[in-house]
């Protein structure tokens, strides 16, 4: 009895010291770290999920070569979204041109332990009818087809972020931030090849009810804000509700656990030399859905 007694003691003994020792380790081999050799580890690490590191701002945003670009866009992606700890609103906006039906739709909100918005442009292969159009299947554009985008994104009047490339999906992440959708709004200006195509875009934009004082256009250019979506969103309220509920408790034990730093680099490269099982449990993606963003 006391041997055994003995031995478990000796066991928690060994555990607490381990885990004391990994703790000052991990948090000695960050500090010692460069800027350069930080961004190179981290940049390996998040490079398989289709995400590239932002120094200057601390925030993840989508890469050009994603493997996301593969699984294209459906509706059943955002419906189901509150199932994968996602709660975003979201806004698609459909129009034609040249023979075909286009697809230009914005996001923000909680996807796990970031707060995030994005803004995808996806295709169909012909034109399709207003009552097709919510149930059909996008591709996403082609390199050819990007277009050039500039998106801020703020907390009630706080800016997170600002992102502006030629894409097919502009996406940017804060990790260890928690958001409702509704304290989220987007500043978005995109510019379009033509004339003709623009204006297909800001008639649909019409049509869902952006007021037309505020859309601004300039030569090409759109720019128009995203607050609070005209589009109908999937109640779904209780599992909305469950997935923030998770999603904060996320974000709390997140801070708590790299908490000896403050930037999401050093959280993140703490995390792997101090427990690598969980930095992989952060980075990894759900294997249904839309695949989208960081999840804990």
């Amino acid at each position: 009895m006391y041997i055994s007694i003995s031995i478990i003691l000796f066991i928690c003994i060994i555990f607490a010291y381990f885990r004391t020792y990994r703790r000052s380790y991990a948090a000695q081999k960050v500090r010692r770290m460069c800027i350069h050799e930080k961004c190179q580890t981290l940049s390996s690490l998040v490079s398989p999920t289709g995400f590239a590191y932002d120094h200057w701002q601390d925030i993840f945003t989508s890469r050009v070569d994603a493997w996301q670009r593969h699984y294209d866009y459906c509706a059943f992606f955002d419906h189901t979204a509150p199932f994968f700890q996602m709660v975003f609103d979201y806004e698609p906006v459909y129009f034609n041109y040249r023979d075909r039906t286009w697809l230009i739709e914005f996001w923000k909100g909680q996807y796990g332990i970031n707060t995030g918005c994005e803004v995808g442009i996806y295709r169909a292969d012909t034109l399709l009818p207003p009552s097709d159009q919510k149930n059909a299947h996008y591709h996403a554009v082609t390199d050819e087809e990007m277009l050039p985008m500039y998106v801020s994104l703020y907390h009630k009047k706080d800016l997170l972020f600002t992102l502006a490339k030629r894409h097919w999906w502009l996406a940017g992440f804060y990790m260890g931030t928690f958001s409702t959708p509704q304290a989220l709004h987007m500043c978005i200006s995109i510019t379009f090849p033509c004339h003709e195509m623009m204006y297909a875009f800001v008639r649909a934009l019409r049509e869902k009810g952006y007021d037309e004082d505020g859309i601004c256009i300039n030569d090409q250019t759109v720019t128009f804000h995203y607050n609070r979506p005209a589009t109908r969103q999937q109640t779904w309220q209780i599992r909305r509700a469950l997935s923030q509920w998770k999603n904060q408790a996320a974000c709390k034990i997140y801070r708590w656990v790299t908490k000896p730093f403050c930037k999401n680099i050093d959280r993140l490269l703490y995390l792997y030399y101090f427990l690598p099982f969980t930095l992989r449990k952060v980075l990894a993606i759900q294997k249904t859905g839309k695949k989208r963003g960081f999840w804990i």
